[in-house]
Protein backbone atom coordinates (compact mmCIF):
# COMPACT_ATOMS: atom_id res chain seq x y z
CA UNK A 1 0.00 0.00 0.00
CA UNK A 2 1.32 3.44 -0.84
CA UNK A 3 1.85 6.29 1.61
CA UNK A 4 -0.88 8.33 -0.09
CA UNK A 5 -3.42 5.54 0.55
CA UNK A 6 -2.32 5.30 4.17
CA UNK A 7 -2.69 9.08 4.48
CA UNK A 8 -6.18 8.91 3.00
CA UNK A 9 -7.22 6.45 5.72
CA UNK A 10 -5.59 8.58 8.44
CA UNK A 11 -7.26 11.79 7.20
CA UNK A 12 -10.72 10.29 6.66
CA UNK A 13 -12.08 10.89 10.21
CA UNK A 14 -10.86 14.51 10.21
CA UNK A 15 -12.46 15.85 7.02
CA UNK A 16 -16.07 16.25 6.01
CA UNK A 17 -15.09 16.94 2.41
CA UNK A 18 -15.36 13.34 1.22
CA UNK A 19 -15.22 14.32 -2.46
CA UNK A 20 -11.83 16.00 -2.04
CA UNK A 21 -10.65 13.00 -0.01
CA UNK A 22 -11.68 10.58 -2.76
CA UNK A 23 -9.76 12.69 -5.29
CA UNK A 24 -6.69 13.13 -3.05
CA UNK A 25 -3.43 13.76 -4.89
CA UNK A 26 0.01 15.13 -4.09
CA UNK A 27 -1.35 18.62 -4.82
CA UNK A 28 -4.14 18.37 -2.23
CA UNK A 29 -3.88 21.09 0.43
CA UNK A 30 -4.85 19.64 3.80
CA UNK A 31 -6.22 22.90 5.19
CA UNK A 32 -7.85 24.43 2.10
CA UNK A 33 -8.98 21.43 0.05
CA UNK A 34 -9.86 19.08 2.91
CA UNK A 35 -10.98 21.78 5.38
CA UNK A 36 -8.82 20.35 8.16
CA UNK A 37 -8.26 22.74 11.07
CA UNK A 38 -4.97 23.12 12.90
CA UNK A 39 -6.12 21.05 15.90
CA UNK A 40 -7.04 18.16 13.61
CA UNK A 41 -3.73 18.58 11.78
CA UNK A 42 -1.97 17.81 15.08
CA UNK A 43 -4.15 14.67 15.43
CA UNK A 44 -3.22 13.63 11.90
CA UNK A 45 0.49 14.10 12.66
CA UNK A 46 0.12 11.92 15.79
CA UNK A 47 -1.67 9.25 13.74
CA UNK A 48 1.05 9.43 11.06
CA UNK A 49 3.74 8.99 13.75
CA UNK A 50 1.94 5.94 15.11
CA UNK A 51 1.23 4.39 11.69
CA UNK A 52 4.79 4.76 10.38
CA UNK A 53 6.72 4.45 13.67
CA UNK A 54 8.36 7.86 13.25
CA UNK A 55 8.73 11.05 15.29
CA UNK A 56 7.82 14.34 13.63
CA UNK A 57 9.33 17.49 15.10
CA UNK A 58 7.63 20.90 15.02
CA UNK A 59 9.67 22.14 12.06
CA UNK A 60 8.62 19.13 9.99
CA UNK A 61 5.03 19.38 11.17
CA UNK A 62 4.87 22.99 9.97
CA UNK A 63 5.75 21.78 6.45
CA UNK A 64 2.93 19.22 6.35
CA UNK A 65 0.33 21.40 4.62
CA UNK A 66 0.00 19.49 1.37
CA UNK A 67 -0.09 15.78 0.65
CA UNK A 68 3.18 16.03 -1.27
CA UNK A 69 4.96 17.78 1.63
CA UNK A 70 3.52 15.29 4.12
CA UNK A 71 4.76 12.34 2.06
CA UNK A 72 8.19 13.98 1.82
CA UNK A 73 8.36 14.36 5.62
CA UNK A 74 7.26 10.74 6.14
CA UNK A 75 9.83 9.45 3.65
CA UNK A 76 12.58 11.59 5.22
CA UNK A 77 11.79 10.29 8.72
CA UNK A 78 11.57 6.69 7.52
CA UNK A 79 14.99 7.07 5.86
CA UNK A 80 16.46 8.50 9.09
CA UNK A 81 15.09 5.53 11.03
CA UNK A 82 16.46 3.08 8.47
CA UNK A 83 19.93 4.65 8.75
Amino acid sequence: MSIINDLKEIIKPYTENKIALENISEDTDLLKDLNINSANLVDIVLDVEEKFGITIDDASMNKMLTVKATIAVIEEKLAQNAG
